[in-house]
């Protein structure tokens, strides 16, 4: 599913236009960018947890070459989906 179709189906179940879904799902989209890029958390309860994990520098390889280079540490966004989700996904 694209951006595009999110906003379609948003449009159609809350009987919104598509800018005002549109503008619905950009602001969603951009308050879970500014929570995380201040390290918290964010929780969806009937979806999941949007979360910062740490990763540590390492060393990697060039595929191209196959010379070793250093990969500095980084924040990463992580995502926990919730019992609920992962429970739908797996009825029978």
């Amino acid at each position: 599913m694209s951006k595009k179709d999110l906003i379609d189906a948003v449009a159609r179940a809350a009987e919104l236009s598509k800018e005002k879904a549109g503008a619905a799902v950009d602001a969603m989209i951009k308050h879970i960018e500014n929570a995380l890029s201040k390290g918290q958390e964010v929780s969806i309860p009937p979806l999941g947890k949007f979360k910062v994990a740490k990763r540590a520098a390492r060393t990697g390889r060039n595929p191209s070459t196959g010379q070793e280079i250093k990969i500095p540490a980084a924040n990463v966004p992580k995502f926990l989906p919730s019992k609920t989700l992962k429970d739908s996904l797996n009825r029978a």
